[in-house]
């Protein structure tokens, strides 16, 4: 909450303008039709006239204030359980605002790049998915990227005329489609309204969605970001916290359940630095927020072919596995998910147009663990531990989900294996128990590490009897392509 008041202070655009008018006013993100997030003290914040008296009613709860010198106030209001049932949010000061059809339900934001940004009428099977798009209570709120951004300082509020709006065959066809299909199931399973949030820019890089303060903080990793940066170049997306600053800070602190991410080609050339920059990112929104560790599910890039020969064919960089192994690095902080993506692929589009089963992913994550379903099998299996056996490697995982298997009945694919002259190939690689595998090679006598899916082409066939795809995984160390690169 302080960085909140900080970053408000810090921006020249505060509320000399607002509060030269007894107006109390609210931001953008409160609008008719929205959805409050459930059984939390939501922040309800605004504007009006220095020292003005300020009342918000939600229901049979009232909270009074007063603006402050500089004409901010903030309340906190305790919600009730998620209903389908249309409520009435009321702010009342020297006038007063009236917000109907407010729902009381889950709310996520969703955020990235072009995969997230991604809409419903650019994806697969569009037509059907536009048609039975009617579902009134989930609602939608797009943040435009390009207005009023880039931002070299927080900003209070976002642009004008922006508005949350029912979910319907007319509003969603220009949302986001992992958003929707990922609210979509929470919606069905859940039985309460769900508001999904979409801020997102295509094409753009992780330090761009993270505060300038906490880029700041890592001396080694990021702040070198900050310091080739110093000169803002107005209308470029892709520099340090100028999306966070337009996109996220005026959204802050919101009431939330969590977050979904979909972003990382654009940093791909720097994997070895986005094990750090995107933990960072993560921890700067959950401390700017205020609301503890919230959730923070994400996807796993997808496969495909960002090199190409001189004949434009594929070829593999050998840096795509080093970012997906930063994002499963990324698994260490608590209350974080990964939807891995390596089945749903087309290899010369970097844009899937499959996002049905990634919202499925994401939201199987928040159902398996957010809200508690146990029985439900979430995740795809990831590397646990390795040991050496004689000439073999035997690997173990988690998330076996009942058992490992080829989806395609074939022997299982893309697993290479090498001795200490650090020279991988191909392996047979066997399961054994339901549960581990061993790998192992006639050319290498006495393996010392394996590696599985650790190509941008890689499109591997193991998976848990859930049928969701391992994560690929390396279990050496030895230095990456992306190393140093800053």
């Amino acid at each position: 909450m302080k960085r909140f008041f900080a970053g408000a202070l810090a921006a020249l655009v505060t509320l000399s303008a607002v509060s030269a008018h007894a107006d109390v006013k609210l931001p953008k993100i409160f609008s008719s039709r929205m959805v409050l997030q459930q059984k939390t003290q939501a922040p309800v914040w605004g504007w009006a006239e220095p020292g003005e008296a300020v009342k918000v009613i939600l229901g049979d709860k009232a909270v009074e204030t007063k603006a402050g010198d500089d004409g901010k106030w903030m309340v906190k209001i305790e919600t009730p359980a998620g209903s389908n049932e249309p409520t009435t949010l009321k702010v009342q000061g020297k006038n007063e605002i009236v917000l109907d059809d407010v729902l009381i339900g889950e709310v996520w934001v969703g955020s990235g790049q072009s995969n997230m940004q991604w809409s419903v009428a650019a994806s697969a099977n569009k037509d059907e998915e536009i048609k039975n798009a009617n579902h009134p209570t989930i609602r939608l709120f797009t943040v435009p990227s390009g207005a009023n951004m880039p931002a070299t300082e927080p900003q209070q509020d976002l642009a004008p005329d922006l508005s949350w709006k029912e979910c319907n065959s007319q509003n969603i066809p220009g949302f986001s489609a992992v958003a929707y299909f990922f609210g979509r199931k929470l919606n069905q399973e859940l039985n309460v309204p769900v508001g999904l949030i979409n801020t997102s820019w295509g094409g753009t890089i992780c330090e761009a969605w993270t505060s300038k303060p906490a880029l700041e903080a890592d001396k080694e990793w990021l702040a070198p970001i900050v310091e080739r940066h110093k000169e803002f170049k107005p209308g470029n997306p892709n520099q340090p916290a100028v999306l966070y600053n337009g996109m996220i800070h005026p959204l802050i602190p919101f009431a939330i359940r969590g977050a979904i991410w979909y972003q990382g080609e654009s940093n791909k050339g720097r994997a070895e630095q986005y094990a750090t920059l995107f933990p960072a990112m993560i921890k700067d929104w959950r401390a700017c927020w205020g609301q503890g560790d919230f959730p923070f599910l994400f996807v796993q890039l997808a496969p495909y072919a960002y090199g190409r020969d001189q004949d434009k064919k594929p070829i593999d960089t050998k840096e795509l596995p080093e970012l997906w192994e930063a994002q499963v690095k990324t698994l260490s902080l608590p209350n974080t998910g990964m939807a891995v993506t390596t089945d749903i692929t087309e290899l010369l589009d970097i844009h899937p147009k499959n996002k049905q089963d990634v919202g499925l992913r994401l939201a199987l994550w928040a159902l398996g663990t957010t809200y508690g379903k146990q029985d439900l099998v979430y995740s795809g299996p990831l590397y646990d531990s390795m040991a050496v056996e004689g000439g073999k490697i035997r690997i173990k995982f988690k998330h076996v989900g009942g058992g490992l298997e080829a989806k395609d009945g074939q022997p299982l694919s893309h697993f290479q294996i090498a001795g200490d002259d650090e020279k991988f190939v191909d392996a047979k690689a066997d399961i054994e128990n339901g549960g581990t595998i061993i790998v192992s090679s006639p050319d290498v006598a006495k393996p010392v590490a394996v590696r599985f899916g650790w190509n941008d082409l890689a499109t591997p066939n193991l998976v848990n009897k859930a049928g969701l795809p391992a994560s690929p995984f390396r279990t050496d160390n030895f230095k990456q392509v992306t190393a140093g690169r800053k």
